[in-house]
C-alpha cells in the first residue's frame, strides 16, 4: 500500500499494537483514552478510512447512516459485535470485523475465576481481611461450595466454551451443554448435549454463559429458567450483561433460590450497572476483564491489523462478519 489508508483508533491499544499499526497505516490515536461521544467519533470519522474501535463505542444505524462514504470498515477489538448495527453497516457497504480465537484462554480462565470466588465466597473473604474483620476460625466460618466432580452447564459450546470445558475436566466436573446445534463428538470430548435450555439448567450445578449477545439471546435467563436451577446452583456471566434479566437474578440470589453467581460483564456497563449487586455478599464481581491480558489484548489489536490489511489488498479479511 503506497499511499497508506487513515485508521481510526478509538482507544488506547497496547504499545506493541499500535506500533504494528503504524507499520501499515497512517493512524489516528488515541493516547488519553477519552471515550468518544458520537458526534466526537463521526468528526474524527471525516479523516479517516477505518476505525479500529472497541465495544465501548456504540454504531447505532444512525451512526453508521452519518459515516463518510470513505469509511470502509469497522475491524472490531472485540469478538462481540453487538455495538454495531450489523443491517446498517451492510447497506452502508461498510465491512465489520471482529477478533474471535485469540480470547477462549483468558476468557475461559476468568470463567474459572469467577466460578471459584462464587462458590468460595471470595468477595466475602477478601472484604473481611481488607476491613480487619477475621477475629476467629471455626468449623462454621465461611464455609461455601466445592467445585470438584460437580456438574458444569455450558449454554453456548463456542470457542471459550470448549476451553472452560476442558480446564473444568481438570476439576472433575462433568460437562453438560446447550447449543442450537450438537458440536462434533470429538470436540465434545464426551460433554452431555442438551436440546434446550431448560433441560441444560435441569441438570446442573453450575451454569456458565457464553452464547453472544443477540435479539434471540436478550434477557434468555430470566426468572422461569433461574428457577429451574436448584437452591445450591451458581450463575456466571463472561459473555454479554444482555444475556441476563438482571432484577430476576438479583431476586434469584436475594431468595436464596440459587446460591451464588460470578459476573464479569453487565447491562449497562460500566455506568448503569443493576446497584443491587454490590450489595449481595453471594455475587463475586469483576470489571469486565475476560480478555485482560497482555498475551490476549495484543493477539486482538494483531487480529485486527490482519483484517485490515486484508481489507486494503482487495482481500476478504479472515474474521469478516458483515
Amino acid at each position: 500500500m503506497d499511499n497508506k489508508p487513515v485508521v481510526l483508533v478509538t482507544r488506547k491499544l497496547p504499545d506493541a499494537v499500535e506500533i504494528k499499526l503504524a507499520e501499515h497505516f497512517d493512524v489516528i490515536l488515541n493516547p488519553e483514552d477519552k471515550l468518544y461521544s458520537s458526534d466526537e467519533l463521526l468528526q474524527l470519522a471525516t479523516r479517516a478510512d477505518a476505525i479500529l474501535p472497541c465495544h465501548t463505542e456504540k454504531f447505532t444505524a444512525e451512526t453508521i447512516a452519518l459515516l463518510p462514504t470513505r469509511i470502509k470498515a469497522i475491524a472490531n477489538f472485540s469478538v462481540g459485535v453487538d455495538h454495531v448495527d450489523l443491517e446498517a453497516a451492510k447497506q452502508k457497504q461498510v465491512i465489520v470485523t471482529n477478533t474471535p480465537d485469540v480470547l477462549s484462554d483468558a476468557t475461559a480462565e476468568i470463567a474459572m475465576l469467577l466460578m471459584l470466588g462464587a462458590a468460595r465466597r471470595a468477595s466475602e473473604g477478601e472484604r473481611i481481611m481488607r476491613t480487619q474483620q477475621w477475629k476467629d476460625w471455626s468449623p462454621a466460618f465461611m464455609v461455601g461450595q466445592q467445585i470438584t466432580g460437580k456438574r458444569l452447564g455450558i449454554l453456548g459450546m463456542g470457542r471459550v466454551g470448549q476451553v472452560l470445558a476442558q480446564r473444568a475436566r481438570g476439576f472433575n466436573m462433568c460437562i453438560h451443554y446447550h447449543n442450537r446445534h450438537p458440536i462434533e463428538d470429538k470436540l465434545a470430548a464426551g460433554a452431555v448435549y442438551h436440546d434446550s435450555v431448560e433441560a441444560l439448567l435441569a441438570e446442573v450445578d453450575v451454569l456458565s454463559i457464553h452464547c453472544p449477545a443477540s435479539l434471540q439471546t436478550k434477557g434468555l435467563i430470566n426468572s422461569q429458567r433461574l428457577a429451574i436451577l436448584h437452591s445450591n446452583a451458581i450463575v456466571v456471566n463472561t459473555s454479554r450483561g444482555g444475556v441476563v434479566d438482571d432484577d430476576a437474578l438479583v431476586n434469584a440470589l436475594k431468595s436464596g433460590s440459587i446460591a451464588a453467581a460470578g459476573l464479569d460483564v453487565y447491562n449497562g456497563e460500566p455506568d448503569d450497572i443493576n446497584p443491587e449487586y454490590s450489595h449481595l455478599d453471594n455475587v463475586f464481581l469483576l470489571p469486565h476483564i475476560g480478555s485482560a491480558t497482555h498475551e490476549t489484548r495484543n493477539a486482538m489489536g494483531y487480529r485486527a491489523i490482519d483484517n485490515l490489511i486484508a481489507i486494503f489488498n482487495g482481500e476478504v479479511p479472515k474474521d469478516r462478519v458483515v
